[in-house]
C-alpha cells in the first residue's frame, strides 16, 4: 500500500455522548494534505504555518472536550484544500492567496476539482456536525456551538495585541459572558477581534448556530500562547471554567 493511500478520515467526532450542553468544533485542526496534491506547490515551512491550519487549536479543543465532557468535531485536512468555515460560494473557500502567500495548487481549478474537494472534505465534516446537532436537539441536550480557532500574533506586518477574542453576532449575551469571564484572568481579551462574523466569510456560526436557534461563538486564541502543550492546557482550563458557568 502506498503511503498516499493511508489517509486520515475527513472528520473525527470525539466524545459524541458527552454530557455538556456545548458542542465543540475545530474546523482548522489539521494541516494534512495528501501527497497527490504535492503540497499545493508550497514548501514544508509554509505548510507548518498558520495558513495551513490553526496552530494549537486542536490541542485546546481536545483538552476542553475532556474537561467539560463535550462532543468535539475535528477536521482531518488542511484548510488550504478547502476551508470548512467558509461557504462554498466564498472567494476564500479554496484560497489562491493566504495572508501574503500565493497557493499555486489552488489556481485555475476546474469546477470538477472544486466539487471533488467539497465532496471529499467539506460535506463529510458538516454532515457529521449536522447529524450530531440533530440528535442532541431532538433530546434537548444542546444549547451552544463553540468553534475553537487560533490567530497569528502579527498579520501582514500589523501586531495584534489581544491574547484571545470571542466572535459572535446574534449570541451577544453568551459572547459577552465569555469575554467577561476570560477577562478575570491575564491578558487582553476582546469581543469580535481580530475578526467579525459575516455570512460570506463564516459558516459555523450562521449555519450550525444561528439557523438552529443555538448560541454560537468562535473562540480565537493567539497561536503563540497555545503552540506548546502547557499553553494549550492552560487555555483549555480557562475556557472550561467560563463555560462551566454558562449552562
Amino acid at each position: 500500500m502506498a503511503l498516499d493511500d493511508i489517509l486520515p478520515p475527513p472528520v473525527r467526532v470525539l466524545n459524541a455522548e458527552g454530557r455538556s450542553r456545548v458542542v465543540l468544533l475545530c474546523e482548522h485542526a489539521s494541516r494534512f494534505i495528501p501527497g497527490r496534491y504535492h503540497g499545493l506547490g508550497l514548501g514544508g515551512a509554509d505548510l507548518e504555518r498558520h495558513i495551513a491550519w490553526d496552530i494549537g487549536a486542536a490541542d485546546v479543543a481536545q483538552e476542553l472536550s475532556v474537561l467539560i465532557d463535550a462532543p468535539l468535531v475535528m477536521a482531518g485536512y488542511s484548510r488550504l484544500l478547502i476551508d470548512l468555515n467558509r461557504p462554498l460560494s466564498s472567494a476564500t473557500s479554496i484560497p489562491v492567496i493566504s495572508e501574503n502567500t500565493e497557493i499555486p495548487g489552488n489556481r485555475g481549478l476546474t469546477g470538477d476539482e472544486r466539487k471533488a474537494r467539497a465532496q471529499a472534505y467539506f460535506e463529510p465534516f458538516h454532515a457529521a456536525v449536522s447529524a450530531l446537532l440533530d440528535a442532541r436537539q431532538r433530546l434537548g441536550h444542546v444549547d451552544a456551538v463553540v468553534g475553537i480557532h487560533s490567530f497569528t500574533p502579527v498579520f501582514k506586518g500589523i501586531a495584534r495585541p489581544w491574547h484571545a477574542g470571542i466572535l459572535f453576532r446574534k449570541s451577544a449575551a453568551f459572547g459577552e459572558h465569555l469575554v467577561d469571564g476570560l477577562r478575570k484572568g491575564p491578558g487582553l481579551i476582546a469581543a469580535n477581534e481580530p475578526y467579525r462574523i459575516e455570512d460570506d466569510s463564516d459558516y459555523t456560526v450562521p449555519v450550525h448556530g444561528e439557523q438552529r436557534g443555538l448560541h454560537a461563538v468562535l473562540v480565537e486564541i493567539r497561536q503563540d500562547l497555545i503552540a506548546g502543550t502547557e499553553g494549550a492546557r492552560d487555555w483549555a482550563r480557562r475556557l472550561a471554567a467560563v463555560l462551566a458557568m454558562s449552562f
